[in-house]
Order: structure tokens, then sequence, then C-alpha cells
């Protein structure tokens, strides 16, 4: 079976083809299959570089099945189905808080099937998200910024480094911007709720001018390039893809406490081939038994096992204790705390 390969990326098409709509994406890729009869539309935080063999692969399976694949950030993708209605059948996000309140508010399909009935209680919720990664945020480090340091292995050692050494951190820290980042919103809630540390971490970075991104991949390459010496709460699944090809950055997961973002997928209840978006579905939450794919993507599956090993490591539980920090006062008092922080100096 042959596929065509093609890809439109940001430019004209996506002010045509979006611009009606308030959403902004990324990156768009349609995967086309020789024996397809049917598309399945997905709108996904992922990047193309990493989901790519996960789509192939499926294809492989269920070669009926165009696929139609945006990118986009997890406040846009947000905004697509909470807001927009936006023409999606499947929605893959690694915001778990935000994806929660898309189901919550009644913007989810309910799904089930063998497949997702063997996912663990915890990696799934009202049988509507479900859980198919479990990716650490982890601290990323630059090598030569570290040759005559001590790596630091819990919050507390990381406080003590940068205070001792602000002539080597100043402006060259970097972490998410939670007030864009979906992903780094949860991160730093998530902290906030797990380690008394959080706070004097952030005003320590603040007094030190952190840098603040969108996005892991930007940080990663921010090391890698020596613009920085660290990043924290970076994406650990992104960080060890860029490890094996980028000499010079190191992985360092703390072990005081270890946030564990499970990536998850849902179907949009506007969905109109919720059919295909189940197939995508049992394929995505069965990538445990599919090792080959988990080495192509670098994203880890599922393991109850593996979390159990790692005593540091704590899953971010599906459910509506996510929902906390999405109160518009608690989000607002939660976002002018950070700022003052972050910002201080």
């Amino acid at each position: 079976m042959r596929f065509t390969r093609f890809a439109c990326v940001i430019g004209i098409f996506f002010g045509l083809v979006f611009g009606a709509n308030g959403f902004e994406t990324e990156e768009q890729k349609i995967y086309s299959s020789s024996n397809a009869t049917q598309t399945l539309r997905i709108i996904s935080t992922a990047d193309i570089e990493a989901f790519e063999p996960i789509v192939y692969a499926f294809q492989q399976q269920n070669p009926s099945v165009n696929i139609d694949y945006v990118v986009a950030s997890s406040s846009e993708l947000m905004k697509a189905i909470y807001e927009e209605n936006a023409s999606f059948d499947l929605a893959i996000s690694s915001a778990m808080d935000l994806q929660t309140k898309i189901a919550n508010d009644g913007f989810a399909k309910t799904y089930t099937s063998e497949a997702t009935d063997a996912l663990p209680a915890w990696a799934k919720w009202r049988n509507q998200v479900f859980g198919f990664t479990q990716e650490p945020a982890v601290l990323v480090i630059s090598e030569a910024d570290f040759s005559d340091l001590s790596v630091p292995t819990t919050r507390k050692e990381l406080i003590d480094l940068l205070r001792d050494n602000p002539e080597k951190f100043t402006g060259r820290i970097g972490t998410y911007d939670v007030r864009i980042s979906g992903l780094g919103y949860l991160f730093a809630t998530q902290d906030s709720r797990n380690t008394e540390s959080f706070w004097r971490l952030t005003e320590v970075m603040g007094r030190l001018d952190t840098r603040l991104y969108c996005c892991s991949g930007e940080m990663i390459s921010d090391v890698a390039a020596g613009k920085i010496a660290l990043a924290y709460n970076v994406l650990g699944s992104y960080a060890n893809s860029r490890l094996k090809n980028t000499p010079g950055i190191r992985v360092v997961p703390l072990d005081d406490f270890l946030g564990v973002m499970l990536r998850t997928a849902l179907i949009p209840e506007g969905a109109r081939n919720p059919a295909a978006s189940g197939l995508m579905i049992d394929f995505l939450v069965q990538l445990n038994g599919r090792p080959e794919l988990n080495k192509l993507t670098g994203l880890p599956p599922i393991n109850s096992l593996t979390l159990q090993e790692g005593s540091a490591m704590r899953p971010i539980r599906l459910g509506p204790g996510l929902l906390v920090f999405l109160d518009r006062m608690r989000r607002e008092t939660f976002l002018r705390s950070w700022t003052n922080s972050i910002a201080q100096n």
C-alpha cells in the first residue's frame, strides 16, 4: 500500500482555511492513502515530527483513512473546540486540565472499547478523556555551564545553586510563560500543589532575569545553542528525543518531585467522523504494545509499572481536580502571584 505525503504549512493556506476562525494554527499536513474512503481530522499539540510515525502505523492498519493533521498550541486548541466548534474529529493535547474542561462542559463525546476499558482509572475520565502517554517535566542543562558545578537533583539544591551563582545564571535560565502556555500553566499549578519549593524557586528565578518561553522545543534549542544554561519544567519526551542528536545537553529528572503529564485524546462533540476517532483512540491507548513506535516518537506510553518503580514520579490525575486552577478568580490570583515573582526585577 502506498501513501501520498504532502504538507501545507503556515501561510496563505492557513489564512484561507482558518482565517474565518479566531484560533491560530502552527502547521498542517495531510496524509493521503491510495485506498482511503474517509478522512480523520485531528487537531493536536504534538509536533508533526513526533506524531508522524504513529500516523503511518495507524494507516497501515486502517488504509481507508486519510488523516488531516493540524498542529496548534494547547490554548489555541481549546479555543478551536470550546469556543468555535471547529470541525475536528479528534483533539490531542498536553494540557490535561483544558481537555478535562472541554469534557466537563459538554464538548466531548463518550467512547468505550476493550482498549479504553483496559486503561488504569487514573488515565481516563468519564470515558471521554483518554491518556496515552506519560511524560515527566524535567530540568535540561548545558553540560558546558555545569562543568565546574554540581548538578542539582532536587528543587532545594537548584534554589541554592542559583542563589550562590547569580553571575553565572542571570539571564541564562528558561521556563514557560504560564500566561500563554497551557502546558506551562498546568505544570506550574501542579508544582504549587505538590512542593513548597515552587514559589521560592519562582522568586529566585525572577531575581535572575529568567527568560520566558511558549514551549519546550524553544527552551531545549536555546540550551543546546548555549543561550541559556538551564531550562526548568521542560517536557521530558521532547528533551530525550533531542538528546540523541544534540551533544552538550543533559536531561535531569528531579528526585524530590517529578510531575508526569498524560497526553490525552478526546472526540469533540461536533466530530463528523467519530468512528475513525475511536479507531485512533484505540490505537493510541495500546502504544505500550508498540515499542518500535515508542522509540521512533520518543513518547512514553501509559505504564503503571514504571510509575510504581519511580517513587518521585507523580502522574497528574485526570478528573475534576484539574478544574480548580481554571476557575477565573483562582487563575487570575495564581497568574498575578506568578507574574509578581518572576518579573520582580
